[in-house]
């Protein structure tokens, strides 16, 4: 029996992408809300998404910035390094789950009130020139 070895050829080939990454969990605002502050910061340098998000007059905003300074930090933990280069690669809301809620409704009935709750990825890294 013989053994093939895998061709690792490719990985020194590339060169290392630097990146960082932060995930906010479970976040009580809805997926909807959450999406309407991240279109504003998606591929934009970090200290401009900082001044917009520190500016911004939705709840979400507030919850995005601690992201932010937190994938920020991430960074530079992670390379030792300061850069004013870096930038949001990614950042992608995902929904998460939903608590179900009963609402009084007329003549004995019920509606149904769904708490949307969601995932926030973000995802730093250098500017490609």
């Amino acid at each position: 029996m013989t053994v093939k070895q895998k061709n690792n050829s490719l990985k020194s080939s590339q060169p290392e992408v630097k990146t960082a990454s932060a995930k906010l969990r479970n976040c009580p605002t809805s997926p909807r809300k959450m999406r309407l502050v991240v279109d504003q910061i998606r591929g934009v340098d970090v200290n401009r998404a900082l001044i917009l998000l520190k500016h911004s007059s939705k709840e979400a905003s507030l919850r995005l910035e601690k992201l932010l300074l937190s994938a920020i930090s991430n960074w530079q933990v992670k390379y030792a390094d300061d850069s004013s280069e870096i930038m949001i690669k990614e950042i992608f809301v995902d929904s998460a789950r939903m608590l179900k809620r009963m609402q009084p409704a007329p003549q004995g009935r019920a509606h149904r009130i769904r708490k949307r709750s969601n995932h926030v990825t973000l995802i730093v890294g250098l500017k490609q020139n």
